[in-house]
């Protein structure tokens, strides 16, 4: 049944002409409370004069040829006695008055036919109109289309203090979709409030309906856009709703997917939008399922956030519009002097855009999608985006599954069915992640460049190694926010009103110098915490599971400065983060999981606690490591009298480089430094190959020197337990051996052995930057917790008003753009923006942002205990090196330190190796 029998719409025409006051007693989101009188079927009656289904007046008549004008719709049909609604009083729609006219609907504006020396026809206001191809016909004396100088306009007012997207620095667009040519939208429009809310629905250009196969629904003819003017957790309680609780009967959502942006491209909006559309049209294909199935489509419904109507790309917006998802002219800043906190816009799409900007329709399988698109008025973090999603579209919507999603990152073809599949498999599962794969190019052409290289097996192993132990135990540390999926009623909040959710949007309010620094540091990894809080939420057994077959492509840094930058923020908040989940680890107590998870849990958290020692010490021990190995080429046996001098230089070119990075770090961006990053990455890249070839060269003394003490005590041939006596092998290169072969055996079980041919040594020669460089910027930065959204508070005003005249306060008259050709227009400018070159990108450096002294203060303390720790480690077993007496305490350190490497990658594997043997039996 179409939304307009048992629901509202609003497009100047109101059958019921009644709606009662929304009842906050009503929760249930399948129940939507009564918003019209007494329903009568609109099939039963003849239609009445002024219905939507009554043929129009007759075309308007040229005034010289006596023709019907060149942009006069032709009337239809008569619709039959049967499908004609009852006669209600007349509708609210009018154009704009005056005292010469009768009323009712006029024709279309006819425009002027003066041509330009261009070939471009000029319109009524005196604007280029580059749309006309056919013979215009002059306006005459028709008041409607003469502007009154004595009047103040009724159309859209552009303020001159908000800047244009033509004045955009980086060459692109951003805030609203060009327009070849300016125009002026012609129609006043009475339009009924919607419980107070300024509710419109549109007709799509006729061009989008064409490309589908479903002309008749009301959700493929109509857009609707409401014009939210209260905060996410108030949205249904305002009376806000949403389409799907309009049907008869209400659409169940199984499959609630949020698509977060910012200002990203045309092209990474379109990698991710394709791949959802790929995915929804997978779910249809599955006939044998109780879930899915043809009309699978029905129950999912993906929502885009926009974070910021200023900050989205314009060329990105033009790929919505070209969707059905938006529309220019429609939306208003204020709606009774209420500002308004975004807009948003509901259609069901019939077609994809590719990222090469190919438009594919059903012809090519695409099937129908929902989609809401949440544009935010104000830039207010990603975080606050969620919000959105959750608090005031979730209630409505009552999801299953919630899949989360970043623009740029592409879910595989079935990559979400699999990721719903674990849901549906285990009741107890109550979040899941996927594989995020680096985005590797054509024939992995990206992995030339030895960053993309170096994170392609960083990824690799973290998801062959880690996750699957992870998984294991029950508590995934992180479910990536790119590329993850939770259970909605696992997410909502207990009783008391604490849990997931209200921890997670704790980190809304944590900035500024008043919050709590190692909270605010903290909640830079916002989906650690919500892991974390929704494994250990009271009176819950929920638990974290990774799916293999579940993969997503996305972009990785390629650029030095852009690595550093990212992983600043990963590397700060998963610290504080952890610290955080290994002091409060008694809150498992609170939770209802059973003896055995919360053994595995405790586990888990030691093993935890000690990788996060590793990582505060890592600065020292990879210094001890170079110390030791240089130190043991001085050895008279390996007849290399040139050793002492280049280790002298090396270790004062390591030194160097260290304190080097500090200086960068503690007053420079990467953006500014860029060579200088570069040159450190390069020389600790030098280190690591003279320390590899130092190890090799150990591996073969010692090899010899126990052959050639085999031979001369016992004169037989040498065996491999002989190896092991010798302690530089035994501590150095079979410790090392062990880890890398741990890599390359999990690596084949997991049938994934290519990262190890084509990345590895690249990972190799990175890892001490990841260490060195990495690190030092990011606890050097430590006191910054800005998201960039500085400086966008200010109200802008060039949407126009909505507010009420007269007696009738559920009345208003807004200035839109109705008229087909209007819309036609508007939907071939978003096309004709597509059709143009994506313009190059100039990066424009902001103005640094002054940083807070608590901040500052704070970063100073952690900086210090941290070089102050890492330098007293290095300086104790270095000194005690150069002396015999500490010699077998040092190798027994060295010992330690390579084993419990080789300890950590060996329970990583016994966890990778079971997830895999749980995994052939569990049907995934």
């Amino acid at each position: 049944a179409d939304e307009a029998q048992h629901g509202h719409y609003n497009d100047g025409y109101n059958p019921y002409n009644q709606q009662v006051h929304f009842d906050n007693r009503v929760n249930d989101p399948f129940n939507p409370p009564s918003q019209h009188s007494q329903f009568t079927n609109p099939y039963d009656v003849e239609p009445f004069e002024g219905s939507i289904l009554q043929p129009p007046p007759p075309p308007p008549i040229n005034t010289y040829t006596g023709t019907p004008g060149p942009f006069s719709r032709p009337p239809p049909s008569p619709a039959p006695t049967h499908l004609s609604p009852p006669p209600p009083p007349p509708p609210s729609v009018s154009f704009a008055s005056n005292p010469f006219q009768t009323p009712g609907p006029p024709p279309p504006p006819p425009l002027s036919t003066t041509p330009l020396s261009h070939g471009v026809y000029r319109t009524p206001y005196g604007h280029e109109d580059d749309h006309a191809d056919q013979d215009r016909i002059d306006t005459g004396d028709i008041p409607l289309l003469r502007r009154d100088p004595s009047q103040a306009s009724s159309f859209q007012h552009v303020d001159p203090n908000v800047p244009d997207d033509d004045e955009s620095v980086n060459n692109i667009r951003y805030g609203r979709i060009p327009q070849r040519v300016p125009r002026r939208y012609k129609t006043i429009k009475k339009v009924e409030l919607f419980h107070g809310n300024f509710v419109l629905d549109s007709e799509v250009p006729t061009k989008l309906l064409d490309m589908g196969t479903q002309r008749n629904s009301r959700e493929f003819t109509h857009m609707r856009y409401s014009a939210a003017t209260c905060d996410p957790n108030d949205f249904k309680d305002s009376g806000f709703t949403l389409r799907q609780v309009h049907y008869d009967p209400p659409r169940r959502t199984e499959l609630f997917i949020v698509m977060t942006m910012y200002n990203e491209d045309d092209e990474l909006f379109c990698r991710t939008m394709h791949g959802v559309m790929k995915n929804v049209a997978h779910l249809c294909k599955r006939e044998r399922s109780k879930t899915w199935g043809k009309d699978g489509w029905k129950k999912v419904v993906v929502c885009i956030v926009s974070d910021g109507r200023a900050k989205i790309n314009s060329r990105t917006l033009s790929v919505i519009a070209a969707m059905g998802a938006y529309q220019e002219g429609v939306a208003k800043n204020e709606v009774n002097k209420m500002p308004v906190t975004a807009h948003i816009y509901e259609y069901t799409t019939q077609i994809s855009i590719t990222p090469s900007l190919k438009i594919e329709g059903p012809e090519k399988d695409v099937v129908p999608v929902q989609i809401i698109f949440c544009l935010k008025e104000k830039n207010q973090k990603k975080i606050n985006s969620h919000r959105w999603f959750f608090n005031a579209f979730g209630p409505l919507l009552q999801p299953n599954v919630c899949v989360l999603l970043d623009v740029g990152t592409q879910p595989g073809p079935t990559s979400i069915y699999h990721l719903w599949k674990a849901f549906d498999i285990n009741s107890n599962v109550g979040g899941a992640c996927g594989e995020i794969v680096a985005m590797k190019g054509k024939w992995g052409r990206h992995l030339i460049n030895p960053l993309v290289a170096a994170q392609n097996f960083e990824y690799k192993m973290s998801n062959i190694l880690d996750k699957p132990l992870e998984s294991i135990f029950g508590y995934i540390t992180v479910l990536p926010g790119a590329f993850s999926a939770y259970r909605y009623i696992a997410l909502q909040n207990d009783h008391t009103g604490e849990g997931p959710l209200q921890k997670y949007f704790l980190g809304e309010k944590m900035h500024g110098a008043d919050a709590d620094i190692f909270t605010a540091n903290m909640y830079l990894a916002e989906d650690r915490i919500l892991c974390w809080e929704l494994v250990s939420k009271r009176g819950g057994s929920w638990v974290l599971h990774y799916v293999k077959s579940a993969y997503a492509v996305t972009d990785v840094p390629d650029q030095v400065p852009e690595l550093i930058s990212q992983r600043r923020r990963w590397l700060n908040g998963s610290f504080f983060a952890a610290v955080h989940s290994t002091v409060h680890f008694y809150y498992i107590y609170r939770s209802a999981h059973s003896f055995v998870r919360k053994f595995w849990i405790h586990v888990e958290m030691v093993y935890q606690f000690f990788n996060l020692v590793f990582s505060w010490f890592a600065l020292a021990n990879y210094f001890i490591a170079f110390s030791i190995l240089a130190s043991a080429l001085e050895d008279k046996s390996f007849n290399l009298p040139w050793t002492p001098i280049v280790n002298h230089i090396l270790t004062y070119f390591y030194l160097g480089l260290l304190i080097m990075c500090f200086i960068l770090s503690l007053g420079n961006r990467p953006q500014g430094s860029k060579w200088g990053y570069a040159g450190a990455f390069v020389g600790f890249a030098i280190i690591t190959i003279y320390m590899t070839a130092a190890a090799f060269l150990l591996a073969i003394k010692g090899i010899e020197n126990v052959a050639a003490t085999v031979n001369q005590n016992s004169n037989r041939p040498l065996q491999l337990s002989d190896v092991f006596t010798n302690p530089i092998f035994r501590n150095i290169v079979l410790s090392l051996l062990s880890t890398l072969g741990l890599y390359i055996l999990s690596s084949l079980i997991f049938f994934e052995p290519w990262h190890m041919i084509t990345s590895f040594i690249q990972y190799l020669l990175m890892a001490p930057s990841y260490i060195a460089v990495l690190n030092v910027y990011a606890f050097s930065n430590v006191h910054d917790i800005s998201w960039g959204t500085k400086g966008d508070n200010k109200p802008q005003a060039d949407l126009g008003k909505v507010e009420t005249k007269g007696d009738n306060k559920n009345e208003v008259e807004v200035v839109i753009p109705t008229a087909k050709n209007d819309i036609n227009a508007l939907y071939e400018d978003a096309i004709h923006v597509l059709n143009t070159k994506r313009p190059k990108i100039e990066q424009k450096v902001d103005e640094k942002t002054a940083q807070e002294d608590y901040y500052k203060g704070f970063r100073t303390n952690v900086l210090l205990v941290w070089t102050l720790s890492n330098a007293l480690l290095a300086a104790v077993v270095v000194s005690a090196n150069n002396t015999e007496s500490a010699n077998t305490a040092v190798n027994g350190y060295m010992a330690f330190i390579l084993f419990s490497v080789a300890g950590l990658a060996f329970i990583r594997f016994v966890g990778s190796t079971t997830y895999m043997i749980i995994r052939l039996f569990a049907g995934e």
